[in-house]
């Protein structure tokens, strides 16, 4: 019987123009939060079925469901990590319980500050996006997105901001902040969609 391959022959091959990273780096722009329990709330708005706001405390989005995901993360600025564990709650079951209207083709991710990020629904609901408040077995830090960080593996890692607060549906798609300064408005770290010079039409609003 033959061997089992190693992990380095079954490793993936990285994105175009990354690197590998064994720790993690702290990237972000402008300070980190407090946290104020009593105060935080997560919201979802915008084109919901329901035609109105759905809200969560702390302790009651901690309370959805838990699932973990296996997933790489690749930051723009060229480091990956390949292989976290990421625990939290599934977009798609923030998206079961506030379900969005029948022609939302994208979501706006909100977070500390009115920091956003524009995102395609159907990379929302991928089956390995996550709102993450772990990372392999621990939860996160402050300077890593507590209490709750977006991951969205496939793409770079700009697209999952840090201390999310909530999602907004929309009928149509706009930029988000770093979209708004110059990055690409998909993010797709295999084509290597860093910038906006980068975009074809169909990838960004008018385009």
């Amino acid at each position: 019987m033959g061997q089992p391959e190693s992990r380095e022959a079954q490793q993936p091959q990285l994105p175009p123009g990354q690197r590998l990273q064994r720790g993690w780096p702290v990237t972000h722009y402008g300070p980190v939060p407090r946290f104020r329990p009593d105060r935080w709330e997560f919201r979802v708005f915008g084109a919901t079925a329901e035609q109105g706001k759905h809200t969560w405390t702390h302790d009651e989005f901690t309370a959805l469901p838990y699932n973990t995901v296996v997933a790489d993360l690749h930051c723009v600025t060229k480091f990956s990590m390949l292989d976290a564990e990421w625990g939290g709650v599934l977009a798609r079951t923030v998206a079961e319980a506030a379900p969005p209207a029948g022609h939302v083709t994208h979501v706006m991710v909100w977070a500390e500050y009115g920091f956003s990020s524009n995102l395609r629904l159907s990379d929302f609901l991928d089956d390995r996006t996550v709102f993450a408040t772990h990372k392999d077995g621990e939860l996160l830090t402050a300077e890593h997105g507590f209490p709750l960080r977006l991951i969205v593996p496939h793409l770079y890692a700009w697209k999952g901001p840090k201390w999310v607060r909530g999602i907004e549906y929309m009928t149509a798609d706009r930029r988000g902040f770093w979209e708004e300064r110059g990055y690409h408005n998909v993010g797709d770290p295999w084509r290597e969609q860093r910038y906006s010079y980068q975009e074809e039409p169909g990838d960004g609003p008018g385009l």
